[in-house]
């Protein structure tokens, strides 16, 4: 099992995700005479899970089922063990596209957190690109390399704990672009700027403080940095509804009836549609924003080294 390549069937020591519901799925991983307990029973991974093809329907022990599904960066975001605060799939998508990331694609990253942005950084730059990451906590650092070495992509990271404010990423002149998720991004931005190739290499920046955001502009802009720019994204969600309004009664059609001697309860005008407009309502598909709404996660600076 890998995170970058799909498999048909669950083996022994896959990490495999347990949907219960789109609000409830958790991470599992499997070994032969483990049992899973669920609120619809126990998953017994030698008989329930081994063997069997991902997206099967599995029946627990209690006669509910669950669906057992491949790991992918988006799932595994939803349902990482959280080390430190992570990057969303929101966030995640517009810094991979404006990183203009693609296979091939060197990367450096620090802070490594809870891997997050990592597993989609892998899966982009894969299979003949590299991502190096960086974690100043030894702790995170070493659970960052044993999650890679379960999810079969360790061959596509280099892990590294140190400083990345003091001694850099370790790298030189050789990424396409470079990611800072430190608290004073700042004092790194020298460093990556040693990290990229000699032109044209791409930086992110998140922070969730604008002062930070001043201060990281100033920086890049010290070190020569072009195309300077900062997003924040805010996600608002739609819901489709069925909307029900009543019809105004705009006065028009009482007017015409009494010029033209119209009976409205005359038998023969009781389906007029002047009648019904003035006593019915309508139907119709309309998007309705939710109540609660995702607020700020962070900024999100960019630039090019020129």
């Amino acid at each position: 099992m890998s995170f970058i390549e799909y498999g048909d069937t669950i083996k022994d020591g896959d990490t495999a995700i347990v949907f219960l519901g789109h609000e409830s799925m958790f991470p599992v991983k499997v070994q032969h005479g483990t049992v899973t307990q669920t609120k619809y029973g126990v998953i017994r991974h030698s008989t329930d899970l081994i063997g069997k093809k991902y997206g099967s329907k599995v029946t627990c022990s209690k006669g509910g089922w669950v669906f057992i599904l491949h790991p992918t960066p988006e799932l595994w975001t939803m349902n990482l063990p959280h080390r430190t605060q992570i990057l969303y799939s929101t966030d995640i998508s517009i810094i991979t596209m404006m990183l203009e990331l693609k296979p091939g694609s060197i990367v450096c990253e620090s802070g490594t957190g809870s891997g997050s942005l990592s597993h989609a950084l892998i899966r982009t730059v894969a299979p003949t690109g590299h991502l190096y990451t960086v974690e100043f906590h030894q702790q995170r650092a070493e659970k960052a390399r044993e999650e890679f070495r379960e999810h079969g992509v360790e061959h596509l990271v280099t892990v590294t704990n140190q400083d990345v404010c003091k001694n850099g990423f370790g790298v030189s002149n050789i990424a396409d672009a470079v990611f800072l998720d430190i608290p004073s991004p700042w004092e790194a931005i020298g460093h990556a700027k040693s990290a990229l190739k000699a032109e044209g290499g791409r930086i992110c920046s998140f922070s969730p403080c604008i002062e930070q955001v001043q201060r990281t502009c100033l920086a890049m802009e010290e070190h020569g940095f072009t195309e300077i720019n900062t997003l924040e994204i805010l996600l608002r969600v739609y819901n489709v509804r069925t909307i029900s309004l009543q019809i105004p009664d705009l006065g028009k059609a009482a007017e015409d009836n009494s010029s033209t001697g119209f009976d409205s309860s005359s038998p023969s005008h009781q389906g007029s549609p002047c009648a019904n407009l003035q006593q019915g309502t309508v139907q119709f598909k309309s998007g309705v924003p939710l109540r609660e709404v995702v607020g700020h996660t962070g900024y999100l600076t960019f630039a090019t080294k020129s």
